[in-house]
């Protein structure tokens, strides 16, 4: 008959199994890594990622340097008005005489710190309610749910134009109308990523340690869902040039004469545009244009390399 050692315990299944499941944890999340750094890697080899780069850079080249690039100021040098592109001035000059290329150049600052502020906010507040009403559900996500398709279903202009008359006019109204809109888009997105993660096998393992559900959410969750995240801030900031040089041009962002944009066409569409005087119009309205394209180049490729 065998006696036992009493002094030897053997691993208990529950134990075991945690070990088993910590290591899978493990395997799992060096996996996504490794994935991870093959998508930036094919991300890299994209003509579109490549091209929408080279112009974003250039703009941004123009937002940080642009008075030591233009080579007249944008609002206080004066020569012949309604000069043609050509010559001195390489877009020609407006009404005032003031150079059309030195006021597009230095304009550029004014997008690249509103739109991208504004869609870094949108995307935070609609993470932290994706990650809520993805994880926890319930009646939280039909409560929140609900507000949120309420807030989707208002129009973008109109709210503008009533935040406009209601606070004025500037930068931060700008800002914070843009984040409303389209803080609701990106709490859809991150909440259907949500689900789709939070019945896997970490999550649970995580539940089984103990773990809180800020730090599932947060410290589990959220870093395997970052690829949705970016791939939406990449589209909002798209949307948010389009909208900021929109709400600019209804009269919501810096009064003329502001080398913003849309201020700059919104201050030559009347007047100059029927008079045959284009330039003023079309150079500002062909920098968002090429600022939108950009984005939206560098975030089709992204969405590609992601979902692929």
């Amino acid at each position: 008959m065998s006696v036992v050692d009493p002094t030897v315990v053997s691993p208990s299944p529950s134990k075991d199994g945690a070990v088993r499941g910590s290591s899978r944890d493990a395997q799992h999340l060096s996996e996504r890594k490794k994935a991870r750094r093959e998508k930036w890697r094919l991300l890299r080899r994209r003509p579109a990622f490549i091209i929408g780069m080279i112009i974003l850079l250039f703009w941004l080249i123009c937002a940080l340097f642009g008075n030591s690039i233009a080579p007249n100021h944008p609002l206080d040098f004066r020569g012949p008005i309604y000069q043609r592109p050509g010559g001195s001035f390489l877009f020609g000059t407006d009404s005032t005489g003031r150079d059309v290329f030195s006021r597009v150049i230095v304009g550029s600052r004014d997008v690249l710190k509103v739109a991208p502020l504004a869609a870094a906010i949108s995307v935070a507040l609609g993470v932290v309610l994706g990650l809520v009403t993805g994880y926890i559900g319930g009646w939280i996500d039909t409560i929140l749910g609900r507000i949120l398709e309420s807030l989707l279903a208002l129009p973008a202009i109109l709210i503008g134009l009533l935040a406009v008359t209601t606070l004025g006019r500037g930068s931060a109204v700008v800002i914070g109308i843009v984040a409303v809109l389209f803080t609701p888009i990106v709490a859809r997105t991150v909440r259907a990523a949500v689900m789709a993660e939070r019945d896997l096998d970490y999550v649970t393992s995580a539940k089984l340690r103990g773990e809180s559900t800020p730090f599932i959410m947060f410290r589990e969750i959220l870093p395997n869902v970052t690829g949705p995240i970016i791939v939406e801030f990449t589209i909002r900031v798209g949307y948010a040039i389009f909208v900021v040089a929109t709400l600019t041009f209804l009269g919501a962002g810096p009064a003329p004469p502001s080398p913003d944009w849309g201020a700059m066409v919104s201050d030559s569409y009347a007047t100059d545009l029927p008079s045959g005087f284009w330039w003023t119009t079309i150079f500002p309205a062909l920098a968002i244009a090429s600022l939108v394209i950009a984005v939206n180049l560098i975030a089709d490729a992204i969405e590609s390399v992601v979902e692929g």
